[in-house]
Formats: C-alpha cells, sequence, structure tokens
C-alpha cells in the first residue's frame, strides 16, 4: 500500500466529507511499502497517537521519534513522512480534520482569534506530546477519547467528536503561546521552494535530472540548492530522486506489462543494471526478485 498523490505530493484522498470534515483509521506501517509512507501534504490538521512500537516521523525539517503513549499535532499544509525504526513496526491512530469543524467559518471570531494564530505560526509546523509533560498528557487523552468514539461511535458521534477536537485545540492554544508568531517572509519563501524542488522532481523523474537543472529552477547556485535540500529533508536531493524512481517503479513491477528493461527507461534509471542495483539497496531484493513476490 502507498498514498495517493498529486505530483506536488498533495494527498488525493478525501478528508472526510464537505458537511463533516474529519477522518480518522487505525494503522499501522508495516502496512506500506518499504515500511514507510510517502512525503505529503494537505490543507487538514493531522492528529497521531502512537499505540505501539516505534516510528521515525518528520515533518518539514523536524525529525521526531515516536513512541508508544506519544501524541503528535502536524500542522496545515505541512510535509510530513513516517518510517520505520529498525525495521520494528509501529501501530497508530490517525486523525485529519479541516480547521472549520472547530471554527464553524473561516473569519470567525474563534477562527481568528484562537486558529489562524497557531495555523499561521512559524514555529508550530508539528509538535510532539508527550505524557510525561501534565498538559500534554492532557492533549493526548483527549485523542484517545476520538478513538474510544471512532471504534464506539454513539448516536451523538459528530458533537462528540467536535467536543473532543475543541477541547484538544483549547489545551493546545493555552500552552504554545510563546510560539504563535505569524510565519514571516523568509520562511514563507523557503515552503515555497521546497515545494518547487519536490515538484520538478516529481514532475521530470523520468528524464535525466542534474542538480544544475533543478537549481536553475528556483534560481540558486548548485551549492545553496544541495545545503537547502538537505537541511530540510536531511538527506541529498539525489537519495531522494533515486528512492522517488524505485517508489514509481514499483506498481509497473507488479503490472507485469513492461520488462525489467523498459521500466528502468521509464524511471529515470537508464540502464537495467543501475536499476537493479539501486531497487536493491533500497527494497532488499532485486526488481525481478519483488515482481516474483507480490504477483501471483
Amino acid at each position: 500500500m502507498q498514498l495517493s498523490l498529486s505530483n506536488t505530493r498533495k494527498e488525493i484522498k478525501p478528508h472526510g466529507s464537505y458537511e463533516f470534515p474529519f477522518l480518522a483509521s487505525n494503522e499501522v506501517l508495516s502496512s506500506y511499502e518499504r515500511g514507510s509512507f510517502s512525503w505529503h501534504w494537505h490543507p487538514e490538521i493531522e492528529l497521531t497517537l502512537f499505540l505501539s512500537g516505534d516510528m521515525e516521523y518528520q515533518v518539514n525539517d523536524r525529525v521526531y521519534h515516536m513512541q508508544a503513549g506519544d501524541g503528535l499535532f502536524c500542522n496545515t499544509n505541512a510535509l510530513h513522512t513516517g518510517r520505520m525504526l529498525d525495521g520494528g513496526d509501529c501501530s497508530y491512530f490517525s486523525i485529519t480534520f479541516l480547521p472549520r469543524l472547530i471554527s464553524g467559518f473561516e473569519g470567525s471570531l474563534i477562527h481568528t482569534r484562537f486558529l489562524e494564530p497557531v495555523l499561521t505560526s512559524a514555529r508550530l509546523s508539528s509538535l510532539s506530546l508527550s505524557p510525561a509533560v501534565a498538559w500534554e498528557r492532557e492533549a493526548i487523552e483527549r485523542l484517545r477519547n476520538i478513538r474510544r468514539l471512532f471504534l464506539h461511535p454513539s448516536v451523538t458521534y459528530e458533537l462528540d467528536i467536535q467536543r473532543e477536537l475543541s477541547a484538544f485545540w483549547q489545551t493546545l492554544y493555552q500552552n504554545v503561546t510563546m510560539e504563535l508568531q505569524p510565519a514571516g517572509e523568509h520562511a514563507v519563501r523557503e515552503a515555497e521552494r521546497l515545494r518547487a524542488i519536490l515538484d520538478y522532481l516529481h514532475s521530470n523523474y523520468q528524464e535525466k535530472i542534474t542538480l544544475e537543472d533543478v537549481a536553475r529552477h528556483v534560481n540558486i547556485s548548485r551549492s545553496e540548492c544541495c545545503r537547502f535540500f538537505r537541511k530540510h529533508m536531511k538527506l541529498s536531493l539525489f537519495d531522494y530522486l533515486l528512492s522517488y524512481r524505485v517508489e514509481q517503479s514499483l506498481p509497473l513491477l507488479r503490472d507485469r506489462e513492461l520488462s525489467v528493461t523498459q521500466i528502468a527507461e521509464q524511471t529515470g534509471f537508464g540502464g537495467s543494471a543501475y536499476f537493479a542495483k539501486i531497487f536493491k539497496k533500497e527494497m532488499g531484493l532485486s526488481p525481478s526478485q519483488y515482481r516474483k513476490n507480490e504477483v501471483p
């Protein structure tokens, strides 16, 4: 399994409905190929309750080691990914919702006073929550309440969910006032630059891409492009590109319509030998072995 994403890495699937923009689900990291879910973003806020195991969770340039009992707040439109630690699995409960589920409508007093300062804060793209801290423990308990409602919905389910989300937000807002500084022009420009680089890579991965091509696309030097990408993504630009190419090859291998050589060419590797080398490094087996294991 893997997420359905646009070229800009926006998650395509609906998160609830227009009438009730809320989605919750129990997840297991091993259900995703390679034990990780891809970099993506969405306009919904995401809250995560970690149930068992560990996970390395990254939001923009912040990397968290999450453990059972922890919680995590991921702000609207933030890029995020999660991956296994040392091959161990992790189960977690995911909650996504649009801010208007709490505020009622954009421009309302509740939205302007209590939501917008958090949504636009330069320092609050994400926040980890630990049961060792009193207020964070209270916030985590709200996530547990939402999971209980999800597992055993009542006749007033939607009202109960809205109440718990509002209580979570009140706890969050009251304890992060020092972080409520609007994103400055520099932070906005950096976010836009990173999106532009990722969009370029995802739109052109089938072709030969040079560092000069990417740097020119965002109007910076090659050295600055390398530094900037590593700072935000915690890996080199070309390691990311190779990993993305492997990810795009997986459905083609399962489909069986193309040969391994053709798939190598279609995913930007050029030759099958180089494709096989990188694929084995990423997946632990050859493309042919993967195809044999995945296709009856």
